[in-house]
Order: C-alpha cells, then structure tokens, then sequence
C-alpha cells in the first residue's frame, strides 16, 4: 500500500509541475505576442511605406539608372539601384525578351540591353580592366544602398549638398565608384518622389 501511495503521490507531484511549466509558458506567450505587437503599433505610427521609382542618367551618357527608395514618414526605410547599358550579347544576358520581339528593336542584334546587377561578374572585371576598380560593381551598389537606407530625406539630402562628385567618391565606405553623387542623387529623387 505504500508502494502505492508512494507513486501516487510521485504522480500528482509530477502532473502538478507539468501543470505549473505549461502555466508559465502559457503565460510568456501574451508578453511575446505583447511586444510583437508595440512593434507594429510603432511602425503604424510612422505611417504606411510609399514607394518611389526613377530613371535617370547617374552614370554618363551610355547608361541609365533605375532607383527605388521605399519611405516611411521622412525616412528611407529601404534602396535599390540598378544601371542598364548595352553590352555584348556574347558576354551578357540581356533584359527579359532581348531574344524575342523586344530584341527586334536593337539597332545591332549583337548587343542588349543589359542590367550591370545581373551581369556582375562581367561588368565588374570590365571595371577592374579599364579602371582598375577594386570591388564589384554589385558590392558598390549595395553599399550605396545601405548608406541611404535609415536616412531621412533631409540628411541624405544634406550629406549630397555642395559635394562635387569627386568629393562624394570617398563619402561613402565601401563603395568606390566614381558616380557615387549620381547614384545617391537618383535614390533621393526616388525618396522625394515616393506616393
């Protein structure tokens, strides 16, 4: 009869810690969900995210940019850039339909239209060759990206004021392109254009 007891007793005490472990996680699980929550009542506060898009001409007369810039109030919560120029079709893969009725359009059915981010390995070792650049075209951007992002309008706007493009080849660590000022200006104007 002991021996029953015993393991009755050894029973409920275990059930009872089970119980209590279980309570305690339960209870955890509003305080997670708690401040989940106080994080998206913040980022509401702030206000929806706009997105804005240009194309411009932040590199020279033989290529163009598209940058967008994802704003959430007066800041830039997120950036991307991307250059497109004409390259050779042996060497790059063009834009989408470059082998269909769009590629009938090319002046020279030897190049495409091509974007600098898909054809980094090509376009970067140009770079290296004929400038002696010494990072990948993909990695500058990016940097430049990771600059402008968790900026308000007005500090990228001041970090960009009165620079000459040389001085701005420097500003930005990580990023040694020599249209650093053009690449920021496009994701600016993409920021103030952003609805």
């Amino acid at each position: 009869m002991k021996k029953i007891s015993i393991l009755a007793m050894t029973a409920l005490t275990g059930m009872s810690l089970l119980a209590a472990g279980c309570g305690q996680k339960e209870a955890a699980a509003p305080a997670e969900t708690s401040t989940g929550n106080t994080a998206s009542a913040a980022a509401a506060d702030a206000g929806p995210v706009k997105m804005g898009r240009v194309e411009e001409a932040a590199h020279g007369t033989k290529s163009f940019t598209v940058a967008v810039a994802a704003v959430q109030g007066d800041k830039i919560v997120g950036a991307s850039l991307d250059d497109y120029q004409f390259m050779g079709s042996d060497v790059a893969t063009g834009v989408p339909n470059s082998d269909d009725e769009f590629g009938e359009g090319y002046k020279d059915p030897k190049v495409v239209l091509a974007s600098k981010l898909a054809n980094a390995d090509y376009y970067s070792d140009l770079m290296k060759d004929h400038a002696k650049a010494t990072k990948r075209i993909d990695d500058s951007l990016h940097e430049l990206e990771a600059f402008a992002t968790g900026k308000t309008i007005a500090e990228l706007e001041s970090a960009l004021e009165g620079k000459s493009p040389e001085e701005m080849v420097d500003a930005v660590s990580g990023a040694t392109l020599q249209d650093t000022k053009g690449y920021l200006t496009a994701i600016l104007d993409a920021a103030k254009a952003a609805k």
